[in-house]
C-alpha cells in the first residue's frame, strides 16, 4: 500500500487477517478468472503489488512453476513472509514512492491497492514501466462512490444504522486521501497510459457469509477511529455488530472493478 501513517486499515491490527480471509473468499474467483484469461503460465515473471494476504501469491506461484518468478511486495510483509520460497520473493516496497522491484514482467497485478495510495498516478506508471513489451497489467479496485450502501435494501432501523456507519467509514477513507471513485476511472487511465486491448468488468456481491465476516472485521478495526471522529458512539457500534452477527441483514460490498490491458 503506502507508508503513509494515514492508512486506515493497518495490516498489523488484529482484524486484518479476518479481512484478508473474507476478501479471498469473495474476490479470488473473479481475480483467478481474469488471470487465467490473461494466460498466466509456466515461466512467467509476475509482480503482485500490495499482496497483503497469500492467496493470489500462492495461485501465481503454482501457475508459473519453478521456471517462473513471483515478486510479492507490500509496505508490511509480515502476513505473507511465509510464502517467501521459490518461485516467490517478498520485498518491502511502497508502490507510490519506490522504483519498481524489477523490469520485464509478463504480468503486474494489484487488487484493492491503488485506491489507498496518495500518488496513484506515479504508482500506476511504475507498474506499467515494469512490464515487458506485450506484458499484461491487471488492476482491480473498489469504487465505493458507485454503490455507497452496505445495505442496498434499506428497509429498517438496522439497515439505516449500517448505512450510516458505512458513510462514516467512507468519510474516514476520503479524509486519508482515498479516491472513492477510482475504480470507474481505470479503463480510461489504462488507455491514456498507452495500454492496448483494454477491457474491464465489475463484481458486486449483495449478500454472503463472507460479506458479513468482512463487515464485522472492518467495523472492529476502525471502531476507535469512528468514535474519535464523532461519526458513531460505542453504543451504536455495539448495536450494529450485534445486528450483523444476528445474520438477518443482506450486506453488500462496493463494486470491485477489474481493468486489464497489454503493453504495446
Amino acid at each position: 500500500m503506502t507508508r503513509s501513517d494515514g492508512y486506515l486499515l493497518d495490516n498489523q491490527q488484529n482484524e486484518a487477517g479476518r479481512r484478508f480471509d473474507a476478501f479471498a473468499t469473495l474476490l479470488d474467483p473473479t481475480t483467478f478468472r481474469h488471470l487465467e484469461g490473461l494466460g498466466v503460465r509456466s515461466g512467467w515473471r509476475c509482480w503482485e503489488v500490495g499482496a497483503g494476504g497469500t492467496s493470489v501469491v500462492s495461485w501465481l506461484a503454482e501457475r508459473v512453476g519453478p521456471t517462473g518468478q513471483v515478486i510479492a511486495t507490500d509496505i508490511d510483509t509480515t502476513r505473507f513472509a511465509a510464502a517467501a520460497r521459490p518461485p516467490v520473493e517478498v520485498h518491502v516496497h511502497d508502490v507510490g514512492a519506490d522504483e519498481p522491484p524489477g523490469e520485464g514482467f509478463d504480468l503486474v497485478h494489484a487488487r484493492l491497492v491503488l485506491v489507498h495510495v496518495p500518488d496513484r498516478d506515479r504508482a500506476l506508471g511504475s507498474m506499467i514501466q515494469a512490464l515487458r513489451p506485450g506484458g499484461h497489467l491487471l488492476v482491480e479496485d473498489a469504487d465505493p462512490a458507485l454503490q455507497p450502501l452496505i445495505c442496498p435494501d434499506e428497509h429498517g432501523p438496522e439497515q439505516r444504522l449500517a448505512n450510516r456507519l458505512r458513510q462514516g467509514f467512507r468519510r474516514l477513507l476520503a479524509d486519508r486521501g482515498a479516491d472513492l471513485s477510482y475504480g470507474r476511472k481505470l479503463p480510461r487511465l489504462l488507455r491514456e497510459a498507452g495500454l492496448q486491448d483494454v477491457q474491464a468488468d465489475a463484481y458486486f456481491p449483495v449478500t454472503s457469509p463472507a460479506c458479513t465476516a468482512l463487515e464485522a472485521a472492518t467495523v472492529r478495526q476502525i471502531r476507535a477511529r469512528l468514535v474519535a471522529a464523532g461519526l458513531a458512539t460505542d453504543e451504536e457500534i455495539d448495536q450494529h455488530l450485534a445486528n450483523v452477527e444476528a445474520g438477518g441483514m443482506d450486506l453488500a460490498t462496493a463494486p470491485m472493478i477489474s481493468a486489464w490491458g497489454r503493453k504495446a
